[in-house]
């Protein structure tokens, strides 16, 4: 059974940044599609930004296109999530996620098989 650990999160000012990471335990890492996700209070799970296996490929929802970028080094099998020009409501808990090892509507939490356990990010303003 796969592990993941979200760390990274915590308090900023609006404009500021931050950079998540989630470390994967087991072998299968490197050769699965992982994503990670945001809930804020009171609302759903909701698909922040995915990268392929390899890295080459990566999307990302409307509301975080040029301020997030997602990477990994499967090396330390771990993803990151670089996030830059915090907003207010980018406040959530944020949540990495492996994909299955088939092909799948990967902006979908539940097609995700493992979660970590999420790491709270607060932008003030």
């Amino acid at each position: 059974q796969v592990q993941l650990v979200e760390s990274g999160g915590g308090l900023v000012q609006a404009g500021g940044s931050l950079r998540l990471s989630c470390a994967a335990s087991g072998r299968t890492f490197s050769n699965r599609a992982m994503g990670w996700f945001r809930q804020a209070p009171g609302k759903e799970r909701e698909f922040v930004a995915r990268i392929s296996w390899s890295g080459s490929t990566t999307d990302y929802t409307d509301s975080v296109k040029g301020r997030f970028t997602i990477s990994r080094d499967n090396a330390k099998n771990t993803v990151y999530l670089q996030m830059s020009s915090l907003k207010p409501e980018d406040t959530a808990v944020y949540y990495c996620a492996m994909a299955p090892p088939y092909l799948v509507d990967r902006r979908v939490a539940q097609n995700y098989e493992s979660w970590g356990q999420g790491t709270q990010v607060t932008v003030s303003s």
